[in-house]
């Protein structure tokens, strides 16, 4: 999820120590790099291939070089091979203005494009995924198995046919919502319009079900999730949410949700982004989607004056970073109501602007190997948390559309 077009300058802003001193920095043993190493290590998203479009000439590859370390970037292949990503969704995100252009659905396929392209680019290192099998004959080989998820519903404008074509096209999550409430499913950001889930939402994931498209409730609304869980018949995902108990932000998931999250046997990845897991930063970013449309609509057409407005709501809105130990917090909690079966990783990595400390970027995942060693959990329930989960849940999608 894109938030560098709200909080672009977060960078600038000064930092903070959220922990207290007894949580130092976790360093990394030779065990947990063992474990991790046998791991499939599954992230849920990142946004690259949007960055690609914005900073690379629509990825035309001849500005960044992926084999290259991208110091502006969170991602890279070398960095990737150091974290250990054994498979990777990555986000055909598209603005949900695109839609009110009617431009959505070409925006989208452009994008789709894009991330066939980077994998075409980089054969040694990446390869196209459809489905768990491929997931693991992928890794098998060593190489990172490259899935692609679309991030809202505007992305198929209302149409059946759009979404099975965008399933042909490798696409094997959409998220419901992304930032504003579509005519047929509520975002968690923005007023209801729906109530939940319509009656032609209802359709859309009977559709998902059907072609096992794995149906994704990050960004939306309580109402929504649970309208979603009543109805369908396969598992879902959060490919990129946390806990709202830990941090109170309506981007992430309530208790009573995990509780039936477990019920349904899917799974949550826990969101990295500062401004939804750290306490402070979710009070703080709690109406930073509504700040940004009303500015919007204020300069709608001056660019410069929008981020100038949006940087100073951010210093008025100063927060910490976090740590890896914040992070983790969510996973544990996660753990606590919903079970180890029910937990998973979704880094949102070059979709956000803040991270916190030690998990700066693809390299780090290891960190969050060693911390959970550190809190006590077996090797076989690390194993879960970091890939096995979603895999199992993806089977399960598999299964009810019959495709195995």
């Amino acid at each position: 999820m894109p938030l560098r077009a709200l909080a672009v300058l977060f960078f600038a802003l000064p930092a903070f120590a959220a922990d207290p001193p007894s949580r130092k920095p976790v360093v990394v043993t030779d065990a947990a790099l063992k474990l991790h190493a046998e791991a499939l290590v599954i992230d849920g998203h990142n946004d690259l291939p949007w960055e690609l479009r914005r900073k690379d000439g629509g990825a035309s590859f001849r500005e960044i070089d992926l084999l290259r370390p991208q110091k502006n970037l969170h991602t890279d292949i070398p960095r990737l091979k150091k974290g250990g990503i054994g498979a990777q969704f990555w986000s055909a995100y598209v603005p949900v203005d695109t839609a009110k252009k009617g431009v959505a659905v070409k925006t989208t396929l452009e994008q789709i494009d894009t991330i066939h392209r980077m994998v075409k680019e980089y054969p040694n290192d990446f390869e196209m995924a459809y489905g768990t099998a491929d997931i693991e004959r992928i890794r098998k080989n060593g190489k990172i198995a490259s899935l692609i998820g679309i991030e809202g519903g505007h992305s198929i404008d209302n149409s059946l046919g759009s979404l099975r074509a965008l399933y042909r096209l490798g696409v094997r999550y959409m998220t419901l919502t992304h930032s504003e409430s579509l005519d047929w499913a509520d975002s968690a950001t923005d007023a209801p319009k729906c109530g939940g889930l319509s009656p032609f939402g209802e359709q859309v994931i009977a559709e998902m079900n059907a072609i096992g498209m794995l149906v994704d409730l990050s960004h939306v609304s309580p109402e929504c999730m649970k309208a979603t869980l009543k109805v369908t018949k396969a598992p879902v995902i959060f490919s990129h949410s946390s806990a709202r108990s830990v941090a109170d932000h309506p981007r992430n998931v309530p208790d009573d949700v995990l509780k039936l999250v477990k019920a349904n046997n899917g799974v949550v990845m826990v969101n990295f982004y500062s401004g939804f897991v750290v306490p402070e930063g979710a009070r703080a970013m709690r109406k930073m989607f509504e700040v940004g449309r009303e500015l919007k609509k204020k300069f709608p057409d001056d660019d410069a004056k929008y981020r100038e407005a949006m940087l100073a709501w951010q210093k008025d809105n100063a927060y910490p970073n976090g740590t890896v130990h914040t992070v983790v917090d969510h996973i544990e909690h996660i753990i606590k109501v919903a079970g180890i079966d029910h937990v998973g990783l979704g880094s949102d990595f070059d979709g956000i602007t803040k991270l916190p400390d030690q998990l700066e970027d693809v390299s780090t995942y290891p960190v969050i190997t060693q911390e959970m060693l550190n809190r006590g959990y077996r090797p076989e329930e690390i194993k879960k948390m970091l890939g096995g989960n979603l895999m199992r849940v993806f089977r399960d999608a598999e299964a009810v559309a019959g495709k195995k």
